[in-house]
């Protein structure tokens, strides 16, 4: 990356772009075919992007792909994320109260505690505990991406960030089918179903799809809840960044405030303002979506499938844990205020 840097800077942009193109187009084939079965046979998008991604893992050798995927899974990641502040204003977050709001940040600081916890009991890393419990209490994959740029580089790193948004993704896909089913079991009202479906479900997509899939009512409270919890992943990521940075060596400290974090945080300033056109909104989404979708897919393409078997049952029932910890703690809330 520093030598593409340094290429830009002495005026070979011609000579990256060149160099970048044959793994960029090659993500963005791998997006375009994952956002293709999505669309027409269901299930996660990220979650295609990952696989596909993988199976096309002989790319990121040595060879034409390589710096294009590399730069992808790093830089193209770091776009779209800032690129999710276009999805919040700050008038949608007050429009829900105070009590939402405080469920909101309790269940994530919550679950970010308790999975830090579980993950040191199971014998990991503290970090990925983090990872997975911030993609689990705030926003799926997307919120695994922004965690694992934040965090101080470790030689697992890449490979517990793709097992966090295959895990996560999976997990949002069931908590889609039968959380609706939960909701009507337990004879919650529209409005405590959406607050719960919200709250809970990782991902934005599974969760608008759960919350309309029950009433009108119940997917608008739904879809806000979840933007509410969209709005935590600033402040979590100027945490993890500054925790990175004060464990991190003189010389290898990451920036105070990674350059995505502030980009997301003055598009949510600024659409909170309205100066944002509704069109330059939805455009802007939609380039989120498709950045992300390619960074997943490099990060997919750099990975084999047989790092990903050894990991063993733990991961899988930390994630688990997480999942019916967020749940339940949600449910214990709406039991005590109705």
């Amino acid at each position: 990356m520093r030598a593409q840097l340094a290429a830009f800077s002495a005026g070979g942009i011609g000579d990256a772009v060149r160099a970048v193109s044959p793994g960029l187009i090659a993500c963005a084939v791998v997006g375009a075919a994952s956002a293709f079965l999505s669309d027409h046979y269901g299930g996660p998008v990220m979650l295609f992007a990952l696989l596909l991604g993988m199976a096309m893992n002989f790319l990121s050798a040595d060879g034409a792909c390589r710096a294009g995927i590399e730069f992808a899974a790093r830089q193209v990641l770091r776009v779209g994320i800032a690129l999710l502040g276009l999805r919040i204003t700050g008038a949608q977050v007050v429009a829900l109260g105070w009590e939402p709001a405080a469920l909101v940040v309790g269940g994530v600081a919550a679950t970010i505690a308790v999975s830090v916890l579980a993950a040191r009991v199971l014998g990991f890393d503290a970090r990925f505990g983090l990872l997975t419990g911030g993609a689990t209490a705030i926003c799926g994959a997307s919120a695994a991406l922004a965690l694992s740029a934040a965090l101080s580089p470790h030689p697992l790193k890449e490979r517990a960030t793709l097992f966090t948004v295959i895990g996560v993704s999976a997990l949002s896909t069931l908590a889609m089918v039968l959380y609706p089913v939960l909701t009507g079991w337990l004879g919650l009202s529209d409005a405590q179903a959406g607050l719960f479906l919200g709250a809970t479900i990782h991902d934005v997509a599974q969760v608008v799809g759960a919350g309309y899939s029950i009433s009108t009512p119940a997917g608008d409270a739904a879809t806000l809840v979840k933007l509410m919890r969209v709005a935590t992943l600033l402040p979590v990521i100027v945490l993890v960044a500054l925790g990175s940075r004060a464990g991190a060596a003189q010389g290898e400290r990451p920036p105070l405030l990674p350059g995505f974090a502030l980009g997301f945080a003055l598009l949510v300033a600024i659409n909170s303002f309205g100066w944002i056109p509704s069109a330059a909104q939805v455009a802007g989404s939609e380039l989120s979506r498709w950045c992300l979708l390619a960074a997943i897919a490099g990060i997919g393409m750099k990975t084999h499938l047989r790092e990903l078997v050894t990991v063993g049952w733990r991961p899988v029932l930390l994630m688990l844990g997480e999942t019916l910890f967020l749940a339940g703690l949600v449910l214990v809330y709406l039991r005590a205020t109705s």
